[in-house]
């Protein structure tokens, strides 16, 4: 995940000052030198990275330590509060006034346009209940309009095209349609770099469709061009909103993180992966949050409400709760996990030393262990299932032989299960 570097980095700078006795010009002067050399390793522009220590360091020098805080809690606070700032202090919605509604999606190629145009429509007709058009008009990539059609139809949202080859005729041509929809979101054509011809079309697609949101698609990981990429489409069109792709990626996000303060463009999504789901709308203050290390609980339960059979994982509850834990709810339980995404993605979202423990987890490995908890479970009868303790020596041999694993893996699931089965009737007799 973009960031990872950074949140690294500010965590071991916090680390040091936790405990101090009070900030001292000289703590503050190591911590923001250290600081310093983080936001740079991480691509943050220089001006962006001035302005966040001279503020931290106006507002901490002097700063009397409230009794019972610890001083490196209260540092975090004023580096969090100016990094909101930065990232734009609130989430940037969108912003529709009028039926339909009509939104550019623009870029250079390569950025990931066509399929954050999916992504965007995807999530407008799930959660938004909108009814979109998708309007094919790049013209300028051959395969663009085959792979709108392909996305569109995986969606089961219309995918607008004609034989034209005039990219503001389709767009003239899909507006006559446009009453059917709540949403008409053009995809236009992109260039392996900013030019005049590129510009002149979006400037008359523009002045046709008279779109209330124009979003630039830009590639995380291509560093800080992303800041002179968003500069130039915002001379040229009314830009409103960047989706920055490529989020998940090994990138150091620092261009993320000084475009909404130099161009003052917000960020308005941020794709989190490959498939037409993985598309998170920006929250300044909760990716604040995480790049201090401080996770993000309430995009975490957001995940889970939507990724997760919440009936099944209730009743599931309500047994371990009344100290009836069985392998079948474990089955359950790992199975709602597996919807949620990656283990280290998870954890990066939970505060303190728990988030911290993602750079340790291999996603693979983590994978792996669960399809053969899941296999070695669903080999099981019902019976066994449900009352381990009559699983024999015999029982463990055909158990292993029917998931492809061996005893050893059996037993060490069994004694992992026996232990959290004590846990659940020591919590349900706590519960009362």
């Amino acid at each position: 995940m973009a960031f990872d570097n950074l949140t690294n980095r500010l965590n071991d700078t916090f680390r040091k000052l936790s405990g101090k006795a009070n900030l001292t010009d000289k703590n503050i002067s190591d911590a923001l030198a250290e600081i310093r050399i983080a936001l740079l390793e991480a691509d943050v522009n220089l001006s962006v990275i001035n302005a966040l220590l001279d503020h931290t360091k106006t507002e901490v020098m002097g700063m009397d330590v409230t009794r019972g805080v610890d001083p490196s809690q209260m540092f975090v606070k004023v580096v969090n509060d100016k990094l909101v700032e930065i990232l734009g202090s609130e989430e940037a919605g969108l912003n529709f006034t009028r039926k339909p509604g009509v939104m550019m999606l623009v870029g250079l190629q390569g950025s990931g346009k066509t399929t954050s145009a999916a992504k965007i429509a995807r999530q407008l007709k799930e959660k938004e209940d909108k009814k979109v058009l998708l309007v094919a008009a790049d013209r300028q990539r051959p395969a663009a309009i085959e792979q709108l059609q392909i996305l569109g139809q995986q969606i089961g949202v219309d995918v607008f095209t004609t034989d034209s080859k005039d990219p503001v005729e389709v767009v003239k041509e899909a507006l006559k349609i446009s009453n059917n929809y709540d949403v008409i979101l053009i995809d236009t054509a992109g260039r392996l770099q900013i030019d005049n011809d590129l510009m002149q079309q979006l400037i008359e697609i523009q002045k046709l469709a008279q779109p209330e949101e124009i979003l630039l698609s830009v590639d995380a990981m291509s560093g800080q061009d992303v800041i002179h990429v968003a500069q130039g489409f915002k001379d040229a069109v009314a830009l409103t909103g960047l989706v920055a792709t490529k989020f998940d990626g090994d990138a150091r996000g620092g261009s993320i993180l000084s475009v909404r303060y130099l161009t003052g463009v917000p960020v308005k999504y941020v794709g989190v992966g490959e498939t037409l789901e993985d598309l998170d709308i920006f929250y300044p203050d909760r990716i604040a949050s995480r790049i201090l290390g401080m996770g993000d609980v309430i995009s975490l339960v957001e995940k889970a409400q939507e990724k997760m059979d919440m009936e099944a994982a209730e009743a599931s509850a309500q047994r371990m709760m009344e100290g009836k834990f069985t392998l079948d709810d474990m089955l359950i339980q790992l199975k709602q996990v597996s919807k949620m995404g990656p283990l280290s993605g998870l954890l990066k979202m939970m505060p303190g030393q728990i988030g911290q423990m993602a750079s340790q987890v291999n996603d693979q490995d983590a994978a792996g262990n669960m399809k053969r908890t899941e296999a070695i479970i669903q080999s099981m009868t019902k019976k066994e299932r449900a009352n381990p303790n009559i699983i024999r020596a015999s029982h463990k041999k055909r158990i292993a032989n029917g998931s492809g694993t061996t005893t050893t893996e059996v037993n060490r699931l069994l004694s992992q299960f026996e232990k959290m089965q004590k846990q659940m009737k020591m919590l349900s007799r706590f519960m009362g």
